[in-house]
């Protein structure tokens, strides 16, 4: 689950729930056991502080083209700073044996631009 809460009270907080794509969905250029059902859109040129946590066992939230790799531990919460220069899409997975489905955790970062990352929020909050 993603959470992009730093709107206030007024705007509202958007939140979304990643899972892996299956093998009979995915389209033409999808990457299999990396896709996921919601891209986590972020704009590019922008600091960026991602707070990380777990509900259940020990994670680790890893993006290896980003240099990112931060535990995501029950009870504690984590954070990273992230800072993307360039467009694009960006992939991850959790890089901690969690459990049985420790393989079918991929992560799914999407740079844009301030202008469409701006529209993207704008849809979410709206619906």
């Amino acid at each position: 689950t993603y959470e992009y809460s730093d709107f206030g009270a007024e705007i509202g907080t958007v939140e979304l729930e990643a899972y892996m794509v299956p093998e009979e969905d995915l389209g033409q250029g999808h990457y299999r056991l990396l896709e996921t059902n919601y891209r986590v859109v972020l704009p590019v040129g922008v600091h960026i502080r991602a707070l990380i946590t777990s509900v259940d066992v020990l994670h680790s939230w890893a993006i290896p083209s980003l240099g990112i790799k931060v535990d995501a531990c029950p009870g504690r919460l984590n954070q990273t700073a992230l800072f993307l220069k360039r467009k694009g899409v960006f992939y991850g997975q959790c890089s901690e044996i969690c459990g049985v489905n420790h393989g079918f955790m991929p992560i799914v970062i999407q740079g844009v631009s301030l202008d469409n990352y701006g529209s993207w929020l704008a849809a979410r909050l709206d619906g």
